[in-house]
């Protein structure tokens, strides 16, 4: 190069090169290698007949200029950087606290001036502003008041495309949301209509439970304004989780409950709805009126939304990951196979969380970090925090350890939008702002709803004895409606008049529903006397062999290339073999023989779990992976008797979530068979919310119905306390109403049954989940391995009698019944069948509901009989004894003892020594198969 390198060199660059030289005066290694040679070659760089332009004048040496001046470009840009990262920090969001702005972006902490702002060109700090503000001062003033008044923003966290988009958005479209004055009259009626209802309700209701929003109204405009911003862009559903604070009114104002059909609940009265738009299921039993839910279709301004609110009990945060399978089971299209299509602008999740319970429960950690991965996502959901600054009776600073409740989220590079409740038009903003981001990127967004809690956490609390003062600054602190007036009035939207005329038509809408309602209290029943019961009817479940001959030949076809890794293909290949020597099928091919089956009949399927793809034993192997690619392929999408949908995922490490979500899809999609698969059966534990709370009881509190199928792998095989057990004793506690069917079996042929069976009862009054006592080792046990013949013919047994034994009813003198992998082992051990005429084994393979008729007519049989013993593996204070005990003793004939066979009262679940375990179990063989003497009895544990 023989010309002057620097020439060419103008604006920012100057600064830029200066510094790099003083860099490389200090330590050459410091700057580029380019940049190293012409330093080395040209020296200083040298501006001689620079041209003046904005940063500089003729009459100043350039070099010391420029540098200045770069000096204060480069303040300027972080001053306004700190604005967009830090503006929340000083941003009036705390309705309860007086604003003061705070020196947190003053000039002189950044060595500026204004004259040194002013010179700044607009374009370098607010891009999209040149032309609109005059200089560098007023952008940075812009940036102050866009990014500290009732909205503050975190989203520095988050990818670069989507931290420019919203940017871009915040700074060149929030102010311009000008709300007209039809706008803000429509906002304040419905401030009015969510504070009048609570204020009625206070009044007319003394000491009634409701959970108010009071404090927090604006939750209901903020709602209100994702549904019609969802129905405007073609949502067809907007399916909403929340707890009980706030809920009523939501209820009534979001899906449009009419106040005559809540006031009865508060009466005690009768209601009967007659708008065929609005539905809502109550179950046998019921719940508080504050867990309900509901579901509306809306017309709003043309476009027809489905609004559904999900029912909730106490446990704050749970129904979210429910609902966000409700919402991936509204997108997915399963009526062709292959994977099914997702649709996420079909529904929009919106999730309403607690300020202390969005970082106190860890269900919402679950949901967040599932919520892009393939098996869950579900296009971005919106979260609002209904942030009313305290728990039950316990403050910010105690709740959390963190700055916000909505910390938690930046973990997953959600961006988060605060706002000032008592900003209603703010609010207004930052919904649609949310609305738009998850339509743009499909991902999850957050706004966090500043406000606070009027009344005590019921209506029945005093919080002035544990918060007095914080209460004492809300007692003296304006409700919504008289901010929100105040505002009207002062920018002279609508006057006083107009205002009292929309407060008098509310309060009289509310007075002509009470008078229209029956002030009889209704008829209130015995327990007994609500309770409904439905029995599966008998069902042929049997597939002729052809077809399953066809579907087995299918399901070992791979695409041509595809590379099944050697070791699996030839133990699936096995599987033909099995057809052509009328062999037996094991386990898992009897499950992929029932789900191809299934998807003939027009059955999608779906199943997760943390290892479902092949399975936690290496027994499934339903997709299959490339050996060379890594390429997948399931043969269930391919076969040509299959016209639904089938879907197998790997999940997130985590029960809890994941159970939930798949228990929301059974419910939004009661046509599909829905799997959840516990890796092993014990872990079912860390989901026991969702059991108890909805999969058992859901139908009798909310008449919601569910097929979902539960997998528990359970069974004693000396693996220690935490993979031996699942904990079948508190399914079978929880089992009432005929709510659930609890099976533990003994044979690959009663699993396709029941699979097939459960399939036969979805979206039928008999659904109900299935809890399945999965088997480990039985997965490969030849004994449980079933013959084709039993395939071809018959159906799901709950009682099944041991081949063999029982053959002469006048011999026989002890019946042991037992359930699942302990009677494959004791049925192993039957060898001379002529030495045990004295003995029957029975193995009941549906434990609930208790096939009593059955049982009863088998004990029948026997005239001679002188004891029933039950035999388990797991301890006596679990398992099954404490649930059959009762039963079999009512079914005994007068004076047959009921005595038990298993292992003594532990509190751990299982011994840890594998030796130990051995001995154990051959105890209870061996007791079972032992005849009592007639001179010495054999020391069996007798319940008188």
């Amino acid at each position: 190069m023989t010309t002057n390198p620097w020439k060419d060199v103008h604006g920012p660059n100057v600064g830029y090169l200066l510094e790099q030289y003083d860099l490389y005066k200090t330590d050459s290694e410091l700057v580029y290698d380019s940049l190293r040679e012409l330093f080395a070659t040209w020296g200083a760089p040298s501006f001689e007949g620079y041209k003046e332009n904005e940063y500089l004048s003729q009459q100043e040496s350039p070099p010391l200029i420029v540098f200045n001046k770069m000096k204060k470009l480069v303040s300027v840009l972080t001053l306004a950087e700190n604005i967009r990262t830090n503006g929340h920090l000083d941003a009036d969001l705390y309705p309860l606290e007086k604003y003061e702005s705070s020196d947190r972006f003053t000039l002189a902490d950044y060595d500026l001036s204004e004259a040194d702002v002013r010179g700044i060109p607009v374009e370098l700090i607010c891009p999209e502003k040149k032309g609109k503000l005059a200089d560098g001062l007023e952008a940075i003033q812009y940036l102050k008041k866009i990014y500290t008044g009732n909205i503050g923003f975190e989203f520095q966290h988050i990818e670069p495309e989507e931290r420019e988009w919203l940017q871009n958005k915040i700074e060149n479209e929030q102010g311009a949301l000008a709300f007209r004055t039809e706008h803000k009259e429509e906002l304040l009626t419905n401030l009015m209509k969510a504070e009048g209802f609570e204020q009625f309700l206070q009044k007319t209701y003394v000491g009634q439970k409701r959970f108010s929003v009071e404090g927090i109204e604006t939750l209901v405009p903020a709602i209100e304004e994702i549904v019609t911003l969802s129905a405007e862009d073609g949502v067809k559903d907007v399916m909403i989780s929340m707890a009980h604070r706030g809920r009523l009114n939501v209820l009534t104002h979001i899906l449009e409950k009419p106040y005559e059909g809540m006031f009865s609940l508060f009466q005690h009265s009768t209601w009967e709805n007659d708008n065929p738009d609005f539905s809502e299921t109550i179950g046998t039993t019921g719940d508080v009126k504050y867990h309900m839910g509901a579901v509306k279709k809306r017309q709003i301004n043309g476009n027809e939304i489905k609004v559904t609110l999900a029912y909730n009990p106490s446990h704050l945060e749970f129904a979210g990951s429910v609902v966000e399978g409700y919402v991936r089971a509204a997108q997915e299209d399963c009526s062709a196979s292959g994977y099914p299509k997702q649709d996420l602008q079909k529904a929009l999740a919106l999730l309403i969380h607690g300020d202390a319970a969005f970082p106190g429960q860890g269900v919402v950690a679950e949901t967040l970090n599932y919520s892009r991965t393939s098996a869950f996502h579900t296009g971005g959901t919106i979260h609002i925090i209904a942030n009313n600054r305290i728990g039950f009776t316990t403050e910010s600073e105690d709740s959390r350890s963190t700055g916000y409740p909505s910390d938690l989220a930046k973990g997953f590079d959600i961006p988060i939008i605060h706002v000032n409740a008592d900003a209603p038009e703010s609010c207004l903003v930052a919904m649609r702002i949310a609305f738009e981001y998850r339509k743009r990127f499909h991902k999850d967004v957050l706004v966090d709803l500043i406000g606070y809690r009027r009344m005590g956490h019921n209506e029945m609390d005093e919080p002035m004895a544990t918060n007095p003062v914080t209460y004492n600054i809300i007692r003296n602190h304006p409700t919504i409606t008289k901010v929100y007036k105040k505002q009207l009035i002062n920018e002279k939207s609508l006057t006083e008049e107009q205002m009292n005329e929309i407060e008098e038509a509310v309060l009289a809408r509310f007075k002509e529903a009470y008078e229209n309602i029956d002030k009889e209290q209704s008829e209130v029943n015995f327990i007994s006397e609500l309770q409904k019961y439905h029995e599966i009817p008998k069902i042929d479940t049997a597939v002729d062999k052809a077809t399953l001959t066809q579907m087995n030949a299918e399901l070992l076809e791979w695409p041509e290339g595809f590379n099944v890794f050697g070791k699996l293909q030839k133990i699936l290949n096995r599987r033909l073999g099995v057809f052509e020597n009328n062999g037996k099928i094991d386990w898992a091919h009897a499950e992929v023989l029932a789900y191809a089956s299934i998807l003939k009949d027009g059955t999608p399927i779906r199943i997760t779990g943390q290892d479902s793809e092949r399975g936690t034993f290496s027994h499934r192997n339903i997709v299959l992976s490339d050996e060379k690619t890594g390429e997948k392929y399931s043969p269930l999408h391919k076969l040509s008797t299959s016209n639904r949908s089938f879907s197998a995922h790997n999940s997130s490490l985590t029960e809890l979530a994941v159970l939930a979500f798949e228990y929301g899809y059974s419910v939004m999609a009661p046509e599909t068979l829905v799997f959840w698969e516990a890796q092993f059966g014990d872990f079912a534990n860390g989901a026991q919310v969702i059991i108890d709370q909805f999969i058992s009881s859901g139908q009798s509190k909310w008449g919601q119905k569910s097929g979902l199928v539960m997998l528990l792998p359970h069974g004693y095989e000396g693996q220690g306390p935490e993979h031996s057990s699942a904990r079948l004793e508190r399914f079978l506690q929880l089992s009432a109403e005929n709510n659930w069917t609890i099976a533990s079996l003994s044979s690959s042929a009663q699993y396709f049954h029941i699979l097939r069976r459960q399939a036969s009862i979805l979206n039928t009054d008999e659904v109900r989940p299935l809890v399945l006592m999965a088997p480990k080792s039985l997965l490969r046990h030849a004994s449980a391995a079933s013959y084709i013949g039993e395939f071809t013919n018959g159906q799901f047994e709950a009682v099944v009698e041991q081949p063999g034994l029982g053959s002469n009813p006048e011999k026989v003198e002890r019946i042991a019944f037992c359930t699942g992998r302990l009677a494959v082992e004791l049925s192993d051990c039957v060898v001379d069948v002529n030495g045990l005429s004295w003995l029957d084994i029975i193995r009941i393979e549906e434990l609930y509901p208790f096939p009593a008729e059955k049982i009863s007519k088998i004990i029948g049989k026997y005239k001679n009989l002188k004891e029933i013993v039950w035999v388990q593996e797991e301890p006596e204070n679990m398992g099954v004894w404490n649930y059959i005990f009762p039963k079999l003793q009512g079914l005994a004939p007068k004076g047959i003892p009921v005595s038990y066979i298993g292992r003594p009262e532990m509190a751990s679940p299982s011994e840890g020594d594998p030796l130990i375990h051995k001995k154990e179990q051959q105890r209870i063989i061996e007791s079972v198969l032992t005849r009592k003497s007639k001179n010495k009895k054999e020391e069996v544990h007798l319940i008188n």
